[in-house]
């Protein structure tokens, strides 16, 4: 190689270098695959605040919606791998995969097409009725659907989502039918039920505490291991005997092909953001706990719960669509 092309080759790489350096020069656009009052929505608006300090641009909030946030977390996963689109994802990223498999579909996207930033949040969900229900435990809302097959129904953020499937782990723990009505997200999903149109919802503790101690809901047991401390009056769905578990985790990630310096510099936005006293004290408003795991742990923590939830899957097998 002559001394000019060594010497443009050293050249491309040091302003490669130090574009990379440099970044961010633009905001930034977190997907959120849900509509507000979701747990996503719920911790993604603070965080992406938070973070903004620590990049020094805007990281601008995108509620990108539809089936359940499939859509969402697609279009995050083939946007360019620049670092200017990040996704703030649930646990629920780990099903589509496997469901679209099971329903004969092409996945939309792989979990291999996302790089992991930071696990933000992870909380069990809870199953709420409304306050007038006349379900006042799980014994007797057991009790009820066994009698009557298939016509107790319960929203959901959408066929598949994390709801649906906290719901059927349940079902299928307990022998019981129920009815399932998907909406387009976490939020719609909270205000079918306290609108009436349904009698019970699995949601997240942040998502539901409020109107619980509004005494608007009222809830029956947890998905947890152990009884959470926001409700420590409400049972665990093991110690009631239904070995049932399911948590909804959120979390930052990144299109995998994402360069690693900026990978790093996201990594540690991010983890400035979720230690930062503004958005911990954001997340104590809504009664939700900061979970933060960097990128290696997060990605341990996924594999395992990947893994739990597509056994929980193959139990529910294929599901017509039917969303509202």
């Amino acid at each position: 190689m002559s001394r000019a092309a060594l010497f443009l080759v050293v050249a491309l790489f040091s302003l490669n270098g130090m574009a990379q350096d440099a970044y961010p020069t633009k905001p930034i656009t977190m997907i959120v695959p849900f509509p507000p009052g979701g747990v996503a929505d719920i911790v993604g608006r603070p965080l992406a605040a938070s973070m903004e300090k620590s990049l020094r641009q805007p990281v601008i909030v995108t509620n990108r919606t539809g089936a359940g946030g499939a859509v969402g977390m697609a279009a995050a996963a083939k946007s360019a791998p620049d670092g200017y689109t990040i996704l703030m994802a649930l646990s629920s990223i780990s099903i589509f995969p496997v469901s679209d498999r099971i329903n004969g579909k092409q996945p939309a996207y792989e979990l291999k097409d996302f790089a992991p930033i930071a696990l933000i949040t992870a909380d069990p969900t809870v199953l709420v009725v409304r306050a007038d229900s006349p379900y006042k435990t799980l014994k007797d809302f057991v009790a009820h659907a066994k009698a009557n097959p298939g016509k107790i129904n319960y929203s959901s953020s959408g066929v598949y989502g994390t709801l649906h499937v906290a719901m059927e782990i349940f079902a299928n723990a307990a022998g019981i039918k129920l009815f399932h009505v998907p909406y387009q997200g976490g939020g719609p999903a909270v205000t079918a039920l306290l609108g009436g149109q349904v009698e019970a919802l699995a949601s997240g503790p942040a998502a539901a505490i409020g109107q619980i101690k509004g005494n608007k809901m009222r809830a029956l047991a947890s998905w947890s291991t152990e009884r959470l401390k926001l409700l420590p009056d409400i049972p665990t769905f093991k110690e009631l005997g239904y070995d049932a578990e399911f948590y909804i985790w959120s979390g930052v990630m990144a299109p995998a092909a994402t360069p690693a310096p900026v990978l790093g510099r996201l990594r540690e936005a991010v983890r400035e953001a979720a230690n930062s006293a503004d958005f911990r004290n954001a997340m104590e408003k809504v009664s939700t706990p900061v979970s933060y795991l960097d990128a290696p742990e997060f990605q341990k923590y996924w594999d395992r719960d990947a893994k739990r939830l597509a056994v929980a899957l193959e139990k529910i097998g294929k599901v017509e669509d039917t969303k509202k």
